[in-house]
């Protein structure tokens, strides 16, 4: 891993050297000698910079720097928290973008391996395939959360790149992803055709629209995710004071941070990525914004509760709705956290892709819906993508 990995700049490590004592940037330990990383022994969290966007459908040869993030990040005070934190540096550009992405997929798997959390800022977001590239070896179907503007299927019969590459996770080989969930789409930048296709596949799919009337709503979908990724496109371009972002509609500061936290608190998710950064040098308040993104997250992990065993009756108060003569629906809800599931049964006789019953997180709300005869959407898609 070390190989693959540059020490984070000097203008960074000067910078940490005169902030105050307390901030995250006096806890974090760096990697700033080349072939020098800090100790991965009892770290939870593990910064990673990736300096590549060549895949990027606008690139033009311009380079990226991480430095702001790292400065608003360092600056900031820590929460009450146990875990540690390091920052590994950043991996460079490749000879070629594949090379990137061999060196991306090398690092962040072993890490998983460690079981610590990589928390990566990302050039263009092709770079997520290697991301979730890392997983091949993680032995189950995995879960892909994106918050983004876009579906980013395009087609998956070219070359890759930051508008296509979700089609690529798709079809690739090893077929590992079971659910892809897209947060915070609008509609006018996404074809017809992409739309139909998520329905298609039976993905979930949310409006920019129905997340921020109830952001709640991204909790069931983040705790059933393993790998939580964020596109900055989804951010309102006032929220970042950045050129690139030319969206005046999106996700505010408030309520990207609460999604964040989201992702945090959720058992499953074991990395996280911030993808499509550049150079936000002359752009403080979007660094800091970033910076602040990382912060809730970190926080989220700190305050999660592992729930009991599903069939310890004591833990669990189970609730039966009868839908019709043939089907009841059984939803559970923890005494601990008061967190809701549906359980999403095994179907006999078809290709089950997950062979056991399984519970599917869900909300308080899907409950009362499914008292009024109601079958909640998300129940239905993933029944239907497990007979598939």
């Amino acid at each position: 891993m070390i190989e693959f990995l540059s020490p984070v700049s000097k203008k960074v490590i000067a910078h940490k050297e005169v902030l105050p004592e307390g901030v995250l940037g006096k806890k974090i330990e760096t990697h700033t000698n080349l072939g020098e990383l800090p100790d991965l022994k009892n770290v939870k969290f593990a910064i990673l910079g990736i300096l590549e966007n060549r895949n990027d459908v606008d690139y033009i040869g311009e380079t990226i720097s991480l430095d702001a993030f790292r400065k608003a990040l360092y600056s900031l005070y820590p929460g009450n928290w146990s875990q540690t934190i390091i920052d590994i540096g950043n991996i460079n550009k490749g000879e070629t973008v594949q090379d990137t992405f061999f060196a991306v997929k090398t690092v962040v798997e072993a890490l998983l391996k460690r079981d610590i959390i990589p928390l990566i800022l990302g050039g263009s977001q092709d770079l997520l395939y290697a991301h979730y590239r890392a997983y091949d070896s993680h032995g189950s179907m995995i879960n892909l959360a994106n918050v983004d503007t876009r579906f980013d299927l395009g087609d998956a019969e070219k070359p890759i790149n930051n508008k296509s590459f979700v089609g690529k996770i798709i079809i690739d080989k090893p077929y590992n992803l079971f659910n892809y969930s897209l947060l915070g789409y609008q509609s006018y930048f996404n074809a017809p055709e992409e739309i139909a296709l998520m329905e298609k596949l039976y993905f979930d799919a949310y409006r920019l629209g129905e997340v921020t009337q109830d952001i709640s709503v991204v909790e069931p979908i983040l705790r059933d995710a393993d790998i939580v990724a964020l596109d900055i496109s989804a951010i309102k371009n006032a929220e970042m004071s950045y050129n690139n972002i030319t969206s005046p509609n999106g996700f505010d500061g408030r309520e990207i941070c609460a999604i964040s936290r989201y992702a945090g608190i959720s058992n499953r998710v074991s990395s996280f990525g911030v993808y499509e950064l550049k150079d936000f040098k002359n752009a403080k308040i979007g660094a800091m914004l970033v910076a602040q993104i990382l912060w809730y997250f970190i926080e989220g992990v700190n305050f999660r509760v592992q729930e009991g065993e599903f069939d310890d009756e004591k833990k669990y108060t189970t609730y039966k709705v009868p839908i019709d003569d043939d089907e009841v629906l059984t939803f559970k809800k923890s005494n601990k956290t008061g967190r809701w599931w549906i359980e999403l049964p095994f179907i006999s006789g078809v290709n089950n892709k997950l062979k056991t019953p399984t519970l599917l997180p869900c909300t308080y709300g899907d409950y009362l819906s499914a008292t009024n005869q109601e079958i909640p959407e998300r129940w239905f898609k993933a029944r239907r993508k497990n007979e598939v």
